[in-house]
């Protein structure tokens, strides 16, 4: 279904680009100056620039581009610096275009800017255990007015390829009980969910629509298109947006009422780009999220996707029942009240609930 991958490779290749009419810097243009470049920088550095020219060659200026963006310019072939400090983390396209007697030429190569943040590594104690349908392939899950909301997928059985049914469903927080549930027809596979202004949202995994629910009593009030051809993965809501992951590094902030792009971030550590991000949960202005096929939670900030604390739950994969269908890690619910967490996985027999050792 989905395929874990934690590492976007950083291959970074050199390229040249000329114009549609060639003119003389074209042999005397070779490239960007790469004793000056690395293929990875983070937010708190700085780009020097400057280009590789045959000699005796004379420029006027030269503009620099990260992607779209313009940087400034130098003038004739100076070393021009770009802090990158504000710059959204992920791999850009470095562009510089020459200029002499009217004339220009563009060269090119690839850089990424990661993180310079060292996540912390958070500890935890086990507060609860709490019986947990080993029948419901979590997608998400979320505490609304004392009710554990939980959204589920028809994923199959990774042992025996048993098909579950996708749903949504409220659970009681202290004994696992299913007090009232939604199922969807077989060609739906659910995804992540959210309350926000007492609407229930959830995503779907391949048709491209999130589906908007009374809460109380799950009738559907409405069907909203992506804003794009995307899939639906992990959701959750800062009171005012939504956010949502399609399984790769983005997470995208988006108008609840449309789901159209408000912005997005690209979710990033200091040696990597992570990808794979799945379900959500808003918790004290941070991000907290699942990466599928991986055993922890990253604590992300919404506004620059770096990570800044991972929690490794690895230790409750081993504490639930062993059978075929067992699958990953998934599902984050904060309680405000108390201060702790929720935390089950697909197909899990138990849920738990833990607390952030500060």
């Amino acid at each position: 279904m989905k395929r874990p991958n934690m590492l976007i490779p950083l291959a970074l290749s050199l390229t040249i680009f000329s114009c549609s009419e060639k003119n003389n810097l074209e042999k005397n243009v070779i490239s960007l100056n790469t004793s000056e470049l690395k293929q990875v920088y983070n937010d708190k550095e700085a780009i020097k620039l400057s280009l590789n020219l045959a000699p005796n060659t004379e420029l006027d200026s030269v503009v620099y581009y990260l992607n779209d963006l313009r940087l400034g310019a130098s003038k004739g072939n100076d070393v021009f610096t770009a802090p990158l400090k504000g710059q959204k983390f992920g791999q850009y396209i470095l562009k510089g275009t020459a200029y002499s007697n009217k004339e220009s030429i563009d060269v090119s190569t690839r850089i990424a800017i990661l993180s310079s943040v060292a996540p912390q590594l958070i500890n935890y104690s086990i507060v609860n255990t709490i019986p947990h349908d080993i029948k419901a392939y979590t997608q998400g899950l979320e505490l609304h007015q004392g009710i554990l909301f939980e959204s589920t997928g028809n994923g199959e059985g990774i042992g025996t390829g048993t098909k579950g049914v996708s749903s949504v469903r409220q659970l009681n927080p202290k004994t696992g009980e299913v007090m009232k549930i939604k199922e969807l027809p077989m060609e739906i596979f659910g995804e992540g969910c959210t309350i926000l202004n007492n609407k229930l949202y959830q995503l779907t995994y391949k048709n491209n629509e999130a589906y908007v629910y009374n809460p109380d009593t799950f009738e559907k009030i409405a069907t909203i298109p992506y804003f794009q051809r995307m899939e639906g993965w992990g959701l959750c809501n800062d009171g005012t947006y939504l956010y949502m992951t399609d399984g790769s590094e983005k997470i995208y902030k988006l108008n609840p009422d449309t789901f159209e792009k408000v912005d997005e971030i690209t979710v990033a550590a200091q040696r990597e780009i992570l990808v794979n991000i799945n379900e959500l949960e808003w918790v004290n202005g941070k991000i907290y999220a699942n990466f599928y096929g991986k055993s922890g939670v990253a604590i992300i900030d919404p506004t620059t996707g770096s990570v800044e604390g991972i929690i490794d739950l690895s230790q409750l994969f081993d504490m639930v029942e062993r059978h075929p269908d067992l699958d990953v890690l998934n599902g984050i619910a904060y309680n405000a009240k108390t201060n702790t967490f929720f935390v089950t996985g697909k197909n899990w027999n138990k849920m738990f609930e833990i607390k952030i050792i500060e």
